[in-house]
């Protein structure tokens, strides 16, 4: 439906406009069993561990995968039954699949043409997205004498040239070297800003879906465990694995006024008065550790705990510890060397109150 269509149909199509999906899969013993909504210009994706679903959802929403129930509908129009040919379904896939033997302006062109456009109009358009990625010196290139980055943003106008009212990207930066991704994923994002449909972007990694998203949607175990903005999720996360991914310890217990006693383990002093079931999260460079039991500290938070492990976090260690609390602790080379830090060490680990952040479970 294009939008003077929309306008025309009266406000309950003007209302309809954007992404409403219920994705029920069944494969096996594994169901999938997601919902998702979207208006056009959002930007929405889907994280999750390995096995979550999250291709899996991808490829329901481009028709590769048939719905085992639940319903698809984009811009009010029900596409459960259309053919993948015949959606208006952009997708970018993680290893671009661009034709080997084409130019990178016939393989943008390539859409145009099959949606009727004759050739030199296709490739009239092609050269345009092009030149919109930067490419217009590429056009003759074959996809083997193009870096990762132009193979994606090649990829990328390929999947645009059809005017699509749902763009699916599937781990786009996944294939890239840590320099180009970080040129690349900022070219992305001006892209997906200007972008004025749904987008749908699958990924593992929390920093492409953090900067690139509007909405974080995170799926484990084939359901939907936590979805909201990126600063949302970010502050608040409510499973082991989202806390991992935004770098937080993360537990679970039972409020009484400043105090949380944990489902599993001690107490922990926080500075929120809040009752009933609650998480408490803080960062590992929150964490202090003595190899001595502290005197003086200010710390109202204190924990005998041993290293379990070791390993380089970024410019600090990051050091894995077991005994009252199970937490993670970051600090300097030099701290770790001054604390003789190795596995089974016996350490005393201190968090202050103020560092901590206590929320309704």
């Amino acid at each position: 439906m294009t939008d003077t269509a929309a306008r025309q149909a009266g406000p309950e199509a003007a209302e309809a406009q954007g992404l409403d999906a219920r994705l029920v899969v069944e494969r096996g013993s594994f169901r999938l069993d997601v919902a998702l909504a979207a208006a056009p210009g959002d930007v929405v994706a889907v994280l999750g561990p390995n096995g979550a679903g999250k291709t899996t959802a991808l490829r329901a929403l481009a028709g590769l995968v048939p719905l085992t129930e639940g319903h698809l509908r984009l811009d009010g129009a029900s596409l459960e039954r259309t053919p993948p040919e015949s959606r208006p379904v952009g997708v970018v896939f993680q290893d671009y699949l661009l034709f080997p033997h084409l130019s990178a302006l016939d393989n943008v062109a390539f859409g145009p043409r099959c949606q009727g456009a004759g050739k030199s109009a296709a490739r009239a358009q092609a050269a345009a997205w092009l030149d919109r990625m930067g490419l217009a010196g590429h056009a003759a290139a074959k996809p083997r004498r193009l870096s990762g980055g132009q193979a994606q943003r090649v990829a990328l106008a390929r999947a645009l040239a059809t005017h699509p009212r749902l763009l699916l990207l599937d781990e786009p930066l996944a294939a890239l070297d840590a320099r180009t991704r970080l040129e690349v994923r900022a070219q992305l994002r001006r892209h997906l800003a200007e972008f004025e449909a749904v987008a749908v972007l699958v990924t593992h990694d929390p920093l492409d879906a953090m900067v690139l998203a509007d909405r974080l949607v995170v799926i484990e175990h084939g359901r939907v465990v936590q979805e909201g903005t990126p600063s949302d999720i970010a502050r608040h996360p409510r499973t082991d694995y989202i806390a991992q991914l935004v770098g937080l310890n993360l537990y679970r217990g039972r409020a009484e006024a400043h105090t949380v006693r944990l489902d599993a383990g001690p107490s922990i002093t926080t500075t929120e008065e809040l009752t009933g079931p609650v998480f408490v999260a803080f960062r590992p460079s929150a964490v202090t550790l003595f190899r001595d039991r502290p005197r003086g500290t200010s710390a109202r938070n204190l924990w005998r705990c041993a290293v379990a492990g070791l390993e380089t976090h970024g410019d600090q260690i990051r050091a894995d510890l077991t005994g009252d609390l199970t937490l993670a602790a970051d600090l300097t080379t030099v701290a770790a060397a001054e604390l003789d830090l190795r596995p089974g060490a016996p350490v005393w680990a201190t968090v202050k109150a103020a560092q901590t952040h206590a929320y309704p479970a």
